[in-house]
């Protein structure tokens, strides 16, 4: 259901909390409605943290954050509110790219904006990102690992070394298997309920 219009453009109730309205144009400031522009490095640049420098986001963290204490934050909320930061930084940077007709003044209106309607759900997005990426990267190391245990023992066995040593053990097991089976047959053999009767009729 389309509830208003903006310069001919109508906007969905979904679709409202994600632009604002300046000088009688629409801005978005959801990042992501800009995709059809995007090439695939900006798509990568966007949606992975760690693409703008700590000292970047160190210098923005009151701008966005003005009443946080981050002296007080634990490593992991440090770390989901730096990448905020980042995402609030890219996404005015993509705003400017791709309305560029936009002074100064107006900028820090959309960030105003921004800081209101987009707050929280940067945060969330942010968390289902890092998430997924500590996930990845723990299934990465456990493959890593698993290929490095199984090379590791492919090469240990290889070694000639390895196999003449080896031999011995292997032969002596053999052997021991080959010893207590013949044994066990044997004992068989013998079974008292087969023993001849010695009984005799006259």
């Amino acid at each position: 259901m389309f509830i208003s219009s903006f310069n001919g453009i109508k906007i969905s109730k979904n679709l409202k909390k994600d632009i604002v309205e300046i000088a009688g144009k629409i801005i978005f400031i959801n990042p992501f409605l800009y995709w059809k522009s995007f090439d695939e490095y900006t798509n990568n640049w966007l949606r992975n943290p760690g693409q703008i420098s700590d000292n970047q986001i160190a210098l923005s963290r009151k701008r966005f954050y003005p009443e946080l204490d981050w002296n007080q934050l634990n490593l992991e909320e440090k770390m989901i509110k730096d990448a905020t930061v980042e995402m609030f930084l890219k996404t005015l940077e993509l705003i400017s790219k791709f309305n560029p007709g936009l002074n100064s003044r107006q900028l820090i209106q959309i960030e105003k904006k921004m800081l209101i309607i987009k707050k929280k759900s940067f945060e969330k997005w942010v968390q289902s990102t890092l998430r997924k990426k500590a996930k990845a990267e723990q299934n990465q190391i456990r493959r890593l690992q698993k290929e490095r245990f199984i090379n590791n023992w492919r090469v240990w066995f290889g070694d000639k070394t390895t196999q003449q040593a080896l031999l011995p053990i292997v032969v002596i097991i053999f052997v021991s298997a080959f010893v207590g089976w013949t044994a066990g047959i044997s004992k068989n053999s013998c079974n008292p309920y087969f023993e001849p009767s010695t009984n005799f009729n006259f």
